[in-house]
């Protein structure tokens, strides 16, 4: 009877706990610390916030019964008044040591296998993509090819706004711009070092790799402005290596294409502008004018 109390007593406290936690509980814990932003953001968010945040809650139950069984053995046998001496020793349990070596291989294996199912939906090429997009990666800065369209943005580094704060001007950072509902590709390449392109809101990154080319499919579901950044660290300046995305309409996204095309940015800022010389397959640099002149 007294361990039953005993075993009360502990499991109260922290279903307390548990429920005030719970109860307490933003949109962004609820998303396991995700950005609230990202939700719908396109066709695979909802998907990765899914996944992060199923594998957080079973976690969360592992923990939970693993500190409830910690807590309720040492109240139950806990040393009481007038006991001495050591309980008895025991040297093995087969249950138990059968259930905490099958329990954790679950787990892992169906961590593996959701995380493998999901992963290989987000990376799978649908096809037939309406907008493709070439994003090179540059020390420490973007440039961004719309190939459809045949115009490109030519991106500069960050630059601090001379405050004394250590803020830059979101202005002056480059920006991709991406129409909404439409199947977009991004082929994905580096000038001269690994950089990773990382939309931040998206939930996804990918390695830009000197002479590898990496692909992104993905569908922007959401009208908004969202933080890009090199996820990889490049060098010195990486932390300014920013972007912003723009997912826009489809006539807004059409203007903003004659524009850069009224303004002169026609052509393609290829492979010519790498700072690698040394690649296999990869000769020196050649010399030329501007894409734009045809020359």
């Amino acid at each position: 009877m007294r361990s039953k109390r005993n075993v009360r007593w502990a499991a109260i406290p922290i279903a307390v706990a548990i429920s005030i936690i719970l109860a307490g509980c933003t949109q962004a814990q609820l998303q396991g610390f995700l950005p609230v932003e990202a939700a719908g953001a396109t066709n695979h968010t909802d998907r990765i916030i899914g996944l992060w945040s199923t594998s957080w809650i079973v976690l969360l139950a592992v923990g939970v019964i693993t500190w409830a069984l910690i807590i309720w053995a040492a109240v139950v046998y806990r040393r009481r008044k007038g006991q001495t001496g050591l309980p008895v020793q025991l040297r093995y349990n087969l249950p138990i040591e059968i259930f905490y070596t099958i329990v954790p291989l679950i787990l892992v294996l169906g961590f593996f296998a959701f995380t493998a199912r999901d992963q290989a939906a987000i990376e799978s090429d649908p096809g037939n993509p309406d907008v493709t997009i070439e994003v090179y990666g540059k020390r420490w800065a973007w440039d961004f090819n719309y190939l459809d369209a045949n115009v490109y943005s030519a991106g500069v580094q960050a630059e601090d706004n001379g405050a004394g704060t250590g803020s830059i001007d979101e202005a002056d950072l480059p920006v991709l711009y991406l129409p909404v509902d439409k199947k977009i590709q991004i082929n994905i390449e580096s000038r001269d070092v690994i950089h990773s392109f990382w939309i931040v809101d998206f939930l996804y990154k990918k390695d830009m790799i000197p002479g590898a080319h990496n692909k992104m499919f993905f569908t922007p579901t959401k009208i908004g402005e969202y933080e890009g950044k090199c996820a990889e660290l490049c060098g010195e300046y990486h932390s300014m290596m920013l972007f912003t995305v723009k997912v826009v309409s489809q006539d807004d996204y059409d203007a903003y294409l004659e524009s850069q095309r009224a303004a002169g940015f026609e052509g393609r800022l290829g492979a010519d502008y790498d700072a690698n010389s040394n690649l296999p397959g990869v000769g020196p640099a050649p010399e030329h004018e501007s894409e734009e002149n045809g020359e």
